[in-house]
């Protein structure tokens, strides 16, 4: 009886003690909420409801939302590196809303070229990029344009309250007529770095 005892004592002190659950170094820390912003969890999706808006997303997998207060913690729900992964999505998905919620975001798109204008009515964008015609773009709900009068519409103002959707946007836009590298006609991103072509030389001399 008494080796059994010993035996068993041996066997619980040679058992290794569980490693932490490894975590995202962005991923575990806190979201601070603005004054007037609130969040909330149900039925695995994600919301939060500020001066912009509201929006809502799915949970990733794999992940723990904690909400206490104006505060919200992300931890990973599964050992192992997929679960510190998973928790840095969450949390940079989550931070991007509050932010958008609180603040929004902006993206400003520059026309260069000859008669190169943009228009706006309501929540259709024309675009004269030197097709045949105007291009309509109809701008996603949530999302206004401005087109500054002094700008003589070269400059198109974008803002909402999700990111992803002014990305994708602002992209979709873009694509329509790219900079062109040897004259650097097309829309750009405002502020963006066009890097031109040196164009062909006319002869060589003798």
């Amino acid at each position: 009886m008494a080796a059994a005892t010993k035996a068993a004592a041996a066997a619980k002190t040679d058992e290794k003690p569980k490693a932490n659950v490894r975590q995202s170094r962005t991923g575990k820390r806190p979201i601070d909420l603005a004054k007037g912003v609130s969040a909330s969890v149900k039925d695995g999706s994600f919301s939060v409801t500020g001066p912009k808006g509201t929006l809502s997303r799915k949970v990733p997998p794999n992940v723990k939302v904690t909400i206490e207060g104006q505060k919200i913690a992300i931890a990973p729900g599964i050992d192992g590196r997929d679960g510190a992964r998973f928790q840095g999505l969450a949390r940079a998905l989550f931070a991007s809303m509050a932010k958008g919620v609180t603040e929004g975001y902006v993206r400003q798109l520059e026309l260069v070229g000859t008669g190169y204008r943009a228009e706006l009515k309501g929540q259709t964008l024309n675009l004269a990029l030197g097709f045949s015609h105007p291009v309509a773009v109809t701008l996603p709900k949530g999302v206004t344009g401005v087109v500054p009068p002094e700008s003589k519409g070269t400059l198109l103002i974008l803002s909402g309250n999700d990111k992803e959707v002014m990305g994708q946007l602002a992209a979709k836009i873009r694509a329509i007529r790219p900079p062109e590298p040897y004259g650097g006609k097309g829309v750009r991103y405002k502020g963006e770095k066009v890097r031109q072509k040196a164009g062909k030389s006319g002869g060589k001399g003798k």
